[in-house]
């Protein structure tokens, strides 16, 4: 009897050579993660305040819908943390197909729910409900596709190939703003009718599509070469051994992402709540400058990436904090001249170059400070704790200070981006690869001991 052909490993592939699925299968599940985080960021700024927490005053609408973009946060650290410590113990691939079924069934359930008007309580009940479920199963999304990148590559190629997750976000970031800029467009009727549904029902088509690109995924050399002692597998405990031995390497991940997150989610989701409930500018201006980011960022994050291999990853962080804190007043003066081309100005400089050339160091740099046997849990715990923290009250605490000052003011939320300005830099200063890779009795990878020691 004929026998079936196995999955291929990274035993198949030749030396120096990465699989050529690996970079399209990472790609597409990291697009899918922020596909679904930004068009619920984006709908919960927009359209989910009347939809399902309806009231006399819009403002308090939207802190109410925003606060269920905070609940997602919440369980983001739980996922990282059970799909980290699974990571290390049967393999990224597995985490990695499961997560994002997970992710992507639950938002495309999101766009089944009915209105509040409709069956009452029930429905932010149901939508809260699906917001858990998406936020768990992306706790572990971008930390194990960035272990799977970095662990394909050799020591030259790290940082093109760790900024890959990096790459997906903007993909995914692009087809979101895309889409929230074409249902923004309907009229205000059709749009809370049925126009903001249909995005959620797509995440079934790219959730369909990310399986069958994942299902045959190799597992990465690292893992395959810490697997094949299958005695010392079984005694593995990567949550002990991580706070154990690698808590500096936690510090520096936690740090870096708090900053980071802040960052990020303010420019993406409180600049469109802004620009619509304070400047009253029109919803899809906003929307289709976060498009026009998204497709510059998809240029600079290659970009990015191969300056992470010829100067560093730790470089590229520092300059990259340094941009953020440049641009911190600067990015709402442009907001507030309420013109289209300065308001696109604005986020093509921060969504679209500063934050993703933060974003594509953040993969080999954050992957870096652990060894192979504790990479994804340290990944997801150190990331995702942070993360809760700090991409889902961000953007609630900067509507929040707008709402209640008199003048509407946003300096406390440039502020905030001077802060996670100083954190991401505090973070490259801490880094720890050295460290890591100088142990020769915790890595699996010489070729990475070799590179850490040299000048």
């Amino acid at each position: 009897m004929t026998q079936p052909p196995k999955p291929p490993t990274a035993a198949d592939t030749p030396p120096g050579r990465k699989p050529k699925s690996v970079g399209p299968a990472v790609v597409v599940g990291t697009a899918l993660e922020f596909f679904d985080f930004y068009l619920y960021a984006s709908m919960a700024a927009l359209v989910f305040g009347p939809i399902f927490f309806p009231s006399e005053n819009s403002a308090v609408s939207t802190l109410a819908a925003f606060s269920t973009f905070a609940v997602g946060f919440l369980v983001r650290p739980l996922g990282g943390i059970v799909f980290g410590i699974l990571g290390d113990k049967i393999g990224r691939k597995a985490v990695l197909t499961f997560t994002l079924l997970l992710m992507g069934v639950a938002t495309g359930l999101i766009g089944l729910i009915p209105s509040y008007e409709t069956i009452g309580i029930a429905a932010p009940i149901l939508l809260i409900v699906f917001r858990l479920l998406q936020g768990f199963g992306a706790g572990a999304e971008f930390g194990s596709a960035v272990a799977m990148s970095y662990e394909h590559a050799d020591s030259k190629s790290r940082g093109r190939q760790g900024a890959w997750p990096a790459l997906g976000v903007n993909i995914g970031l692009l087809a979101s703003s895309l889409a929230v800029t074409a249902v923004t467009s309907l009229s205000d009727e059709a749009l809370h009718d049925w126009g903001w549904r249909v995005p959620f029902l797509f995440s079934f088509v790219l959730v369909a599509l990310g399986y069958w690109m994942r299902r045959n995924l190799p597992e990465t050399p690292e893992f395959e070469q810490l697997a094949a002692d299958a005695q010392t597998r079984k005694k593995v405990q990567p949550l002990r051994n991580l706070l154990r031995n690698h808590w500096r390497g936690l510090t520096v991940v936690a740090v870096s992402t708090i900053g980071l997150n802040s960052i990020s989610y303010i420019f993406k989701t409180f600049s469109l709540s802004y620009l619509a409930e304070f400047r009253d500018v029109a919803a899809n201006v906003g929307a289709f400058g976060i498009s026009l980011a998204s497709a510059v960022a998809i240029v600079t994050v290659p970009l990015a990436g191969r300056f992470c291999d010829a100067a560093g990853a730790r470089r590229v962080m520092l300059i990259g904090a340094g941009g953020i804190a440049v641009l911190a007043f600067p990015f709402f003066w442009l907001l507030d001249t309420d013109r289209p081309i300065y308001i696109w100005a604005a986020l093509i400089l921060t969504v679209g170059i500063v934050q993703p050339t933060l974003l594509a160091a953040s993969g080999s740099f954050l992957a870096q400070q652990f060894p192979a046997d504790v990479r994804t849990s340290g990944l997801g715990a150190g990331r995702e704790v942070s993360g809760a923290f700090a991409g889902g009250l961000a953007p609630l605490a900067a509507l929040t200070m707008v709402t209640l000052s008199p003048t509407h003011s946003t300096w406390g939320v440039s502020i905030i981006f001077v802060a996670g300005a100083v954190f991401i830099a505090g973070s490259a200063l801490g880094d720890q690869f050295r460290n890591v890779a100088t142990r020769g009795d915790s890595i699996a990878d010489p070729q990475q001991r070799q590179h850490a020691s040299a000048p």
